[in-house]
């Protein structure tokens, strides 16, 4: 127990400085040293290769971590390791083979709407493939209890190579373009370091064998891939769907929106690794009232932490972009980047919908019908194709984050209503309505006027007046049992009770 909370407050704060360095480079260096267009060229070229990483892993870092234990000689682990790192490289044979097959289709497909993307198309499998060998040895790592330096090389590693190489742009010691190249090469990079990491954790004895549960393990890597591509999809299809039909700068735009709106599920994650565990045993002891109420509670809970989130970030969003365009020359560029305000509305309400269902994942993934919700999840990726494909022609990237949002919401509601219907489980309560109440009415009274300072003041100011208030209602409503507990625990320890 001491190692996982050891390296679970190490992996918090790992992901926080990295989210931390993440913005910095996302909201001011990116669109000032590489301008609209590139930073575009980047994010959909990563977009794309995260979207198709998944078929190059299948799976396998999934597999790993579930399967691993399940071994106890050595010969066996051996001969399961080295199936995990060599049998994604003989299937990534075929499709590679098939890309080259029908390179000049998929070239054009991509392309004629954006020639630029042409001469950097063969970097997004060279990437898709790293992405994937990393989240493989990764894994490696994390089976034999070593998860720190994984993470760190993840969610800090890559974005301060990335910010050193933005550095250099700035510097004028490499060019735009050399810089989408190094982009690359920092993937590759991290892969390498993580390889040689897990190798230093455990080192290989490489074998040519088939594990003797072979099977259990192919069907449970078909589900994950399905899994995981449904999940890159969601997250980044809009921005390949934008490729096809607009001016790539407009996925700088749009980028740009999503980061500030995904912001608000980030309290979801570290919540739903303290549940997920814990959701799971009542759903193996069949202990259906404990987990209806711990449902109530996860629901409750990210509501108010999550409508936090959301308030601080909508009521300030108009200040916030006046600091992203500060180093900006031209004003029609900064016109642009402000007319996608509308955008974080609409992503960030998709984000808070899916945030308030609370555990509702965890339940679907422990019971048997997590097959179907994945092939619903399928079926949700097609539904959004089409919603990108009539909307963008239409209301360009406000059409996308529509499109979005009415896909996120579909699959929410569809969720929610097969725990309902099959589980009887239910996650909300009146309080849900007496938060939504206090979210809503904190919004109408600070979205519409600003202090007269500059904006990081004016977000400073509001920021503090919305805690203050936010925090006293919350508290005074007992909103949440479990927040009210925490903040009394806080009081108590100043001697402020």
């Amino acid at each position: 127990m001491g190692i996982v909370l050891n390296q679970s407050l190490k992996n918090t704060i790992i992901t926080y400085a990295g989210f931390g360095i993440g913005a910095l480079n996302t909201l001011y260096l990116y669109p000032i040293f590489l301008g609209a267009t590139y930073y575009a060229l980047a994010n959909y070229i990563l977009s794309v290769a995260n979207v198709i990483m998944p078929l190059f892993a299948i799976g396998m870092q999934n597999t790993l971590v579930k399967f691993y234990s399940q071994y106890k000689t050595d010969e066996e682990k051996a001969q399961f390791l080295s199936f995990t790192v060599l049998f994604p490289l003989l299937l990534s044979i075929p499709i590679i083979f098939i890309g080259f097959l029908f390179f000049d289709d998929i070239l054009f497909f991509v392309s004629k709407k954006n020639p630029i993307v042409k001469d950097f198309i063969w970097l997004i499998p060279f990437i898709g493939l790293s992405m994937a060998y990393f989240e493989i040895f990764y894994a490696w790592a994390r089976v034999h209890m070593h998860s720190v330096f994984g993470n760190f090389m993840k969610e800090v590693g890559l974005r301060v190579m990335s910010l050193m190489a933005l550095v250099g742009v700035y510097c004028q010691w490499i060019s735009i373009v050399d810089f989408i190249y190094i982009m690359a090469g920092i993937y590759f990079l991290a892969l390498v370091i993580t390889m040689a990491y897990a190798f230093y954790v455990k080192m290989p004895s490489f074998q040519i064998a088939v594990p003797k549960n072979v099977k259990d393990i192919l069907e449970y890597t078909f589900y994950i891939i399905l899994s995981g591509s449904v999940a890159n999809l969601l997250l980044d299809g809009d921005k390949i769907m934008l490729n096809q039909y607009m001016i790539i700068d407009n996925i700088a735009y749009y980028s740009i929106a999503t980061f500030i709106a995904l912001v608000i599920s980030v309290p979801s994650r570290a919540m739903h690794q303290i549940v997920y565990p814990i959701t799971a045993k009542l759903m193996h002891d069949n202990k259906l009232t404990e987990l209806n109420a711990l449902y109530k509670k996860t629901s409750i809970n990210l509501q108010v932490v999550g409508g936090f989130v959301m308030l601080g970030i909508f009521v300030n969003i108009n200040q916030l972009y006046e600091i992203i365009i500060l180093g900006l020359t031209d004003p029609a560029e900064k016109e642009l980047y402000l007319g996608s305000i509308t955008v974080v509305f609409m992503i960030g309400l998709s984000k808070y919908f899916d945030l308030i269902l609370g555990n509702n994942n965890a339940i679907i993934f422990n019971t048997k019908y997590y097959r179907t919700v994945l092939f619903l999840g399928v079926f949700l990726v097609v539904v959004a194709v089409g919603l990108n494909a009539i909307f963008i022609p239409l209301y360009g990237i406000m059409g996308s984050a529509f499109a979005t949002l009415l896909s996120i919401t579909f699959y929410s509601i569809a969720k929610l209503l097969f725990v309902v219907k099959k589980l009887h489980l239910y996650p909300f309560t009146k309080k849900t309505l007496h938060s939504l109440g206090i979210t809503a009415v904190l919004f109408c009274m600070f979205y519409f006027w600003d202090f007269p300072f500059n904006p990081i003041l004016n977000i400073l100011l509001k920021s503090i007046l919305i805690t203050v208030l936010y925090v006293y209602v919350n508290y005074k409503f007992v909103v949440s049992n479990e927040i009210n507990d925490a903040i009394n625990m806080v009081l108590k320890k100043i001697k402020f009770l």
